[in-house]
């Protein structure tokens, strides 16, 4: 079945003919001006709609004029000459030559995501030259940080205010293509972070003449909600999720803050009608990012949820840091630990330290819907100084908490450069016009003003500015650098056997897992137990703290699969030790 032309956009109708449609319901009139020079009147329709066909092919630059006063680009705008303020450009997405026509995608359950910012690398022709490096070190998904358009030429993403014009800087739409065809080849998944809860601050015209989008009743960190109960924005919405998927052949998203989105049935829409487009012969996943910890969502179309607890309570029982959020992780984190390994979530309606009640019960979903990381783009960039974990911690702790993530039958994420222990930092960067960019560097200083660490640096510490290029080139991973340096290699290594481990002995097991409990043995060690789909129990102790713990030793014709200072056959758990093993059948 032929997919239904979307509503918002412009569309190809034939090799001549495109159809132009926007939803300005605040308008009175409104036209489209193609780069050529010509103007033609779309007609208005019913419920603030306007749209035409007007004769011009793919290629073809266009924007719309409001009133005859108002210029702006295309908010469906599948790709843009120059910036968020320029033309958009008529995209032909039935053009590109797919090599990998037989890719369905794979199961969720081999998933090992590999996030990484696109820019940063070099933009999608440079990501593409990583692909053989990330295949042989394991990994089986790349996870892009968003893409759709954003001021300037360097952003997180998350400042993207064209959502379906994959950023200009990066490449072009044919070039994301192939860095997508090409991941398939090499058998890598791709996922990409979408942003559906929030505009960024510079080039969204919306508010112009579509002041409806947005309720004025609710606000956000970033301004008035989006009002999800309209079907003109519920359809924008979908629609940039089925182009993901359909136009460009990716197999999941991410989606961004969803607490932020109030009418969660959207959420459960959205996942019918990507599933609905996509077919059952797709392997495709959605994952969310949801602080309100809501269970139910994974199991109404949702795979998994990133687990913000599990990276909070480890992250405390590596470093001690207690300030911010990491307050509501560092009572009993021993116990919260234990929670998180054979629960999911560790908030499950419990209060947090400002008395709110958080979450959802998750002890009955599979250990597979939840993501597990112990660094992402939030975790360091969202620090002052953007430190990674491995300055932050013990080595011989954080070896041990990176065989728990590898190893555990959650699905785990990585985040570029930290395979092979980069002390480069991820910081917070942005390409703002100057009243902006000033604003966002007064913001920054404020929300770090009262953290300890600008105590511990004389002289007064002051955030980096996030539109310094400086900033940008900084948080650059330098892989190059790291090959065959013996402070690197260690950390590559491991992951490289830890990541064969799983592909090897935890992946084909994982089917059907369920928890068999959690044992707390002292203050910060556990061990934990998970039956696997061939009835083997697979045993992860870890003790991260500086005292010797006594486990339980090794049973008779256990497998072992990593062992890090630890006695097999007494149980003991050297200080910040772990052990991996497969049991028997009981």
């Amino acid at each position: 079945m032929p997919q239904q032309l979307p509503r918002h956009g412009a569309h190809l109708l034939d090799p001549r003919t495109t159809r132009f449609a926007l939803w300005a319901p605040d308008a009175r009139e409104v036209s489209v001006e193609l780069d050529t020079g010509n103007i033609s009147n779309l007609q208005p329709g019913t419920d603030g709609w306007f749209s035409a066909e007007v004769p011009c092919p793919a290629g073809t630059g266009y924007r719309f004029l409001i009133d005859g006063q108002l210029r702006v680009p295309d908010p469906a705008s599948r790709a843009q000459i120059g910036d968020v303020h320029g033309f958009s450009k008529v995209v032909d997405h039935a053009a590109f030559e797919w090599t990998t026509q037989g890719w369905k995608g794979r199961p969720w359950h081999e998933t090992i995501i590999y996030e990484l910012h696109a820019g940063l690398l070099g933009g999608f022709s440079g990501v593409e030259s990583y692909l053989p490096y990330l295949k042989e070190l394991g990994i089986t998904a790349i996870e892009l940080m968003p893409l759709g358009e954003f001021p300037g030429a360097r952003n997180w993403g998350y400042d993207g205010v064209l959502p379906f014009a994959p950023e200009c800087s990066y490449g072009s739409p044919d070039d994301l293509k192939r860095l997508v065809d090409k991941a398939h080849a090499h058998g890598l998944m791709v996922y990409v972070d979408v942003v559906y809860n929030h505009f960024g601050p510079d080039g969204n015209y919306l508010h112009a003449y579509a002041e409806t989008f947005f309720r004025d009743d609710i606000q956000t960190p970033w301004g008035p909600s989006i009002d999800f109960r309209r079907a003109e924005v519920r359809d924008y919405f979908c629609e940039n999720a089925l182009m993901w998927i359909m136009d460009y052949r990716i197999d999941g998203l991410r989606l961004d803050a969803v607490h932020a989105i109030s009418e969660k049935d959207f959420l459960i829409e959205l996942a019918r009608r990507v599933r609905e487009a996509a077919g059952p012969e797709r392997h495709v996943h959605l994952v969310l990012e949801n602080e309100d910890n809501s269970a139910s969502l994974l199991e109404r179309g949702f795979d998994a949820q990133w687990n913000d607890d599990g990276h909070n309570v480890l992250h405390h029982l590596l470093t001690g840091e207690d300030e911010g959020y990491y307050a509501d992780f560092s009572g009993e984190p021993t116990l919260k630990m234990a929670r998180c390994l054979g629960e999911g979530f560790i908030y499950q309606g419990d209060s947090n330290r400002r008395g709110h009640a958080r979450g959802e019960a998750s002890g009955h979903l599979p250990p597979s819907a939840f993501v597990l990381f112990l660094q992402n783009h939030d975790q360091i960039g969202n620090r002052a100084f953007g430190e990674r974990l491995i300055t932050l911690a013990d080595a011989d702790a954080l070896r041990a908490a990176t065989v728990l993530m590898l190893l555990s039958p959650m699905v785990p994420l990585l985040f570029m450069g930290e395979e092979w222990g980069s002390r480069q930092p991820f910081l917070y960067f942005t390409d703002h016009n100057e009243e902006l960019a000033q604003a966002v560097r007064e913001g920054r200083q404020r929300e770090f003003s009262e953290f300890a660490v600008f105590a511990d640096r004389p002289g007064g510490a002051t955030v980096p500015d996030p539109n310094a290029v400086q900033t940008f080139t900084s948080s650059r991973p330098d892989y190059a650098g790291s090959v065959g340096q013996p402070e690197f290699e260690p950390w590559r290594t491991l992951y490289r056997e830890l990541l064969q481990l799983r592909r090897e002995q935890i992946i084909p097991r994982l089917a059907e897992v369920r928890s068999e409990g959690v044992k707390v043995l002292a203050d910060n060690a556990v061990s934990a137990r998970w039956q696997l789909a061939d009835g083997r129990i697979l045993r992860i102790d870890v003790n991260l703290s500086e005292a010797f713990v006594t486990s339980d030793p090794m049973p008779e014709g256990a497998e072992p699969l990593y062992l890090s200072r630890v006695d097999p056959d007494t149980g003991m758990l050297s200080p910040r030790s772990v052990l991996a093993l497969l049991e028997a059948r009981g």
